[in-house]
């Protein structure tokens, strides 16, 4: 349904991310790879999408605090592919204490990364996107940005903000043929999740199960959410039939923020 069509996505060389460029290059779209990882990762992560979706991939290892980095990114994915159609803003960089404690350096950081790297992608892009009359953009928000919880200031308010982002880009261009939306997932078991889960096993002295039971509780259905169905929904979003959810806040969430209204 995408055949031929590029898709830019950031942070995606695991996690919700990497499930991402599959679930688009199983439409057809070519695909540029970013984000931090060995060498080994990227070529076989490049190596797996062209092997499996006969799609053209390449990789860009801008730095996302970086504005003339992302600016070479995206006229990168232009001369190597021609266009850039889809743009998925998904990388993110997140840090846990109390206000009072918080590093401004990762305050500083998170808001380059989270919110200020998807506002440059989008600006960047939208030239070649109206030219084709014809684009779309995925902002992957989170459960914190419906409701907010504690010591985790700046992800609640950069994913917070990307809301606000994606309303005010829907609404500029809601007569181009592009769309601009946000996906709003609870607890994915995220090679970032995993992390944390294994900091909780080494410093309480409990079970990995004990410990996913925990992440995983919050939300209804008592389970994580697969990263694989947050790709699906971002690829319906992209496709022809999602040409009318635009400007929309979408969660997937098992019900975790219908029950904090």
């Amino acid at each position: 349904m995408l055949r031929g069509k590029t898709a830019l996505i950031t942070g995606s060389l695991g996690g919700i991310g990497f499930a991402t460029a599959q679930a688009l290059a199983e439409q057809g779209c070519n695909i540029l790879l970013n984000g931090l990882a060995p060498v080994e990762t990227i070529h076989a992560r490049h190596a797996e999408l062209e092997a499996a979706h006969d799609v053209s991939v390449a990789y860009h290892p801008a730095d996302l605090r970086d504005v003339r980095q992302i600016e070479q990114m995206v006229a990168f994915t232009a001369q190597t592919f021609g266009s850039v159609d889809i743009v998925v803003n998904n990388a993110v960089v997140r840090a846990f204490g109390p206000i009072e404690d918080f590093s401004t350096t990762d305050w500083d950081d998170a808001l380059a990364v989270n919110l200020s790297a998807p506002f440059h992608v989008i600006r960047l892009s939208l030239p070649h996107m109206k030219r084709a009359g014809w684009g779309r953009i995925v902002n992957m928000a989170s459960t914190f940005s419906l409701f907010g919880v504690a010591d985790r200031v700046d992800y609640v308010t950069t994913k917070t903000a990307l809301i606000g982002l994606t309303r005010s880009v829907a609404l500029e261009l809601a007569t181009t043929g592009i769309t601009c939306n946000a996906i709003c997932p609870g607890s994915v078991l995220t090679p970032a999740t995993e992390g944390r889960i294994e900091e909780a096993v080494a410093r309480e002295g409990i079970s990995r199960e004990e410990v996913e039971r925990r992440f995983a509780a919050r939300q209804p259905s008592g389970r994580f959410i697969a990263d694989t169905d947050v790709a699906a929904l971002i690829a319906f979003v992209c496709g022809p039939h999602g040409r009318d959810i635009n400007g929309a806040a979408l969660p997937i969430d098992a019900a975790w923020s219908a029950g904090r209204g």
